[in-house]
């Protein structure tokens, strides 16, 4: 059966929820992994496998909910709550772009204080020094909890913030879109419809952005695969979905330290099947950042056909007491390993100009003064 479900996968034709369901039930790696890499070289069949340059800025860490699985928050009133001042946030942009970025990957806690305009501000501060960056931010629970502060339709706040210079939308607060799973370890956080409607006036407001799947921890197969299908029925509807990442549950300093966290095994059979049940998703992120160098590498191998982003800086993941940090030169030499051409690309998956990608990839080997990556502890 399971040899039927992959055959009908490469073919292109849609898998049903049983049909998922039955290949995350099975152990069958290498099939489900071999399977996948077809459908990617079908969709690629491009000698080149990509990757971008990108920084996560965490705004701030202060959030009104509480989630079970997440260690970077702190309450409104938490001594260790921050908010960045602009100047070290426009600071942290310079130096992106001075390493060949193109890109900041924006997201913080929801704060209960700031009014639209703060963000309004915060973008145009950000387009009118650095037009050339694209600012992929706010995630759907924050652009709802900004709805909800501002007593704003939708509609309304997402268009201000395009107006203001917001390129794209970014995936987070995703985890499980299964309302069981999200009541279960969350809080005061927005839940599945809301966040699905979020990228959907999103999109057909003429914007595009990525979804994401955290996984691990108290859902079930089925409800990984009712995750892919609400996705998959999205994108059926916009098509504003340009990629799709998932990642292992981090446990480690968070309320659920408890819950054994998930393998490499499993990580690379759930984005597997994604891959095969995604159909109409064009790009699988591989997740070195909470595999590693190698299994992040093997996840070329698994459906995926980026690398993901050269980060340099991540404080979420690394809240949980996950750092793995790679240079330029390993995510294109662990691109070249597989027999693909490392490419450098932008948010829309566009490659970036040679000269671009030769400059970056110099600045990259400079030695630094100061580090520039600053991963919490």
């Amino acid at each position: 059966m399971i040899n039927t479900i992959l055959s009908k996968a490469v073919a292109g034709e849609r898998l049903t929820p049983e049909e998922g369901l039955a290949l995350l039930q099975s152990n069958d790696l290498a099939a489900i992994g071999r399977a996948a890499d077809a459908v990617t070289r079908r969709l690629h069949p491009e000698p080149i496998r990509t990757y971008n340059i990108d920084r996560n800025i965490n705004y701030t860490n202060i959030c009104t909910a509480v989630c079970d699985f997440c260690a970077f928050y702190r309450r409104p009133k938490s001594p260790e709550g921050y908010v960045l001042p602009r100047e070290e946030l426009l600071q942290k942009v310079r130096e992106t772009v001075e390493l060949g970025g193109d890109q900041i990957l924006m997201q913080g806690g929801l704060h209960p204080d700031y009014k639209l305009e703060w963000y309004e501000e915060l973008l145009h501060d950000i387009r009118s020094n650095f037009p050339t960056i694209n600012v992929h931010g706010f995630s759907p629970p924050e652009i709802h909890h900004f709805t909800k502060v501002n007593k704003l339709p939708l509609k309304a706040v997402l268009q201000r913030l395009k107006d203001a210079g917001l390129g794209s939308l970014p995936g987070g607060g995703g985890e499980i879109l299964v309302d069981r799973v999200r009541g279960a370890m969350t809080r005061g956080k927005v839940m599945t419809d809301d966040w699905l409607n979020v990228m959907r006036v999103w999109h057909e407001l003429g914007g595009n952005g990525s979804a994401t799947m955290m996984f691990g921890h108290i859902e079930t197969l089925a409800e990984r695969i009712e995750h892919l299908e609400r996705l998959r029925q999205v994108q059926d509807e916009t098509h504003g979905f340009t990629a799709y990442i998932c990642w292992t549950f981090q446990p480690d300093h968070t309320d659920m330290a408890d819950v054994p966290p998930a393998g490499s095994f499993e990580y690379l059979k759930t984005q597997a099947v994604s891959r095969l049940y995604l159909d109409n998703f064009p790009n699988i992120q591989s997740s070195w950042v909470t595999q590693g160098l190698k299994i992040g590498q093997l996840a070329l191998l698994f459906g995926a056909n980026d690398m993901g982003s050269l980060m340099i800086e991540e404080n979420v993941v690394a809240e949980a007491g996950t750092v793995h940090f790679l240079t330029l030169d390993q995510i294109r030499d662990s691109i070249s390993e597989l027999g693909y051409t490392p490419r450098q690309r932008n948010v829309h998956y566009e490659l970036l100009d040679l000269a671009h990608e030769a400059r970056a990839i110099e600045a990259n080997r400079k030695p630094k003064t100061l580090p520039l990556v600053q991963l919490a502890s």
